[in-house]
């Protein structure tokens, strides 16, 4: 049941985020693009936090360590927005480190700077 809840909430982002993305079309910067998708979750009545910190705990101690989650939508998916040229490991690697430390099961690894978003979305599942 939980697992069909985060696809539910994946793919309301997903479309949430290609109409911005028709909208607005590639070439943007990252914060232009997480600003009208914030609109776009809060009009469609999904809850989310936006620049949600992301503390570390080590043996016991938290660590505020400057992380911070683009979006953590209905507590159970992880979404990081880009505006870059092509993703790279190092995205997926931050989206999993995210999802992990949030004990999240499900991400969405955004990237706007595409001609179809389509092409710039990538479901991470642990």
């Amino acid at each position: 049941m939980m697992m069909v809840m985060d696809n539910l909430v994946s793919g309301l982002v997903i479309r949430a985020a290609i109409d911005v993305h028709r909208a607005l079309g590639p070439g943007l910067l990252e914060s232009a693009y997480s600003r009208c998708l914030a609109i776009e979750l809060r009009n469609r009545g999904i809850f989310f936090e936006q620049e949600r910190n992301l503390p570390i705990t080590y043996h016991g101690v938290t660590i505020e360590s400057g992380y911070r989650i683009d979006f953590l939508v209905d507590r159970r998916v992880v979404v990081e927005v880009k505006a870059v040229e092509k993703l790279g490991d190092i995205h997926t690697a931050q989206v999993l480190t995210y999802m992990k430390l949030m004990k999240c099961r499900v991400g969405l690894l955004l990237n706007f700077n595409v001609p179809l978003l389509k092409d710039g979305i990538q479901r991470l599942v642990i």
